[in-house]
């Protein structure tokens, strides 16, 4: 798929994502919001499960051959060259008690390549969206990782995992090491946002844990559009999966590695 056709498909794409996060928005802090509980900490309403079959539903007809990674598992998944990887409503938890900070991620994956990122803030309706060889844009700027040398000034943000047995002397050693060293750290509840933000210059930099490669594959697009840096906590390229990431605006990204536990 050359660069004319992978624009033409984010333009409909953004049409999807945009039309499913007017729905979610119009759900957000519903008194009969149904919740369940997938794991510790780790919930799901209707609406997610609603959000990604709309999602299905659209992108299926834009590429019928594809298949689907999806978090809610409302359609079978299947192994194939093209694959739509979505998160219908990334920061869940967010949603729930209306916070607004929270995002549609939807990303599409070709020979095992992430070509395609979209990233919906559907409170404030702010899209992000970048194609492979394409830049990175937020509306229709064009966005860019932020220009700070010094540690001692970024803003830098992570999370935590749902289960707090999972919440390891590993995670809280490197917690404290970068926040000795920076500016701040944030804590804001969506990885998929998180990863939009290092990509727009807001943060200067972000580490996690134990995510899913829903929570990821459209903002590593992103983060690498716009000349951000992306790798495992040992710096290689094993973070797709989301076990282990770092996304950076390169200039303080081996100084993050230093400061992260890798035992």
């Amino acid at each position: 798929m050359d660069i004319n056709e992978l624009d033409a498909l984010r333009k409909e794409v953004l049409k999807i994502v945009k039309k499913t996060g007017h729905y979610i928005y119009q759900q957000a802090g519903s008194a009969s919001l149904q919740i369940e509980t997938k794991s510790e900490n780790s919930l799901v309403t209707l609406v997610d499960k609603e959000a990604e079959r709309q999602l299905v539903s659209g992108l299926q007809k834009l590429l019928p051959s594809a298949s689907f990674i999806t978090e809610e598992g409302t359609v079978k998944q299947q192994e194939s060259d093209i694959q739509w990887i979505i998160d219908p409503l990334d920061g869940t938890t967010n949603f729930i008690q209306n916070i607004p900070f929270y995002s549609t991620s939807v990303a599409l994956q070709i020979d095992g390549e992430i070509v395609l990122g979209v990233v919906n803030l559907i409170p404030l309706d702010i899209t992000f969206h970048a194609i492979k060889n394409g830049g990175a844009y937020e509306g229709e700027e064009k966005m860019k990782v932020s220009s700070k040398s010094k540690l001692e000034n970024c803003i830098v943000a992570t999370g935590f995992p749902y289960e707090r047995n999972n919440i390891q002397n590993q995670l809280y050693q490197s917690f404290m090491q970068i926040l000795k060293h920076v500016r701040g750290i944030r804590r804001l509840g969506s990885a998929a946002l998180d990863l939009a933000f290092v990509a727009s210059g807001r943060m200067d930099a972000y580490f996690e844990t134990n995510l899913n490669p829903w929570d990821v594959a459209a903002g590593i697009l992103l983060v690498k559009e716009a000349d951000g840096r992306m790798s495992d906590y040992l710096g290689g390229d094993d973070f797709y999966s989301g076990s282990k990431i770092v996304a950076s605006n390169r200039k303080v990204h081996d100084k993050i590695l230093q400061l992260i536990d890798h035992s």
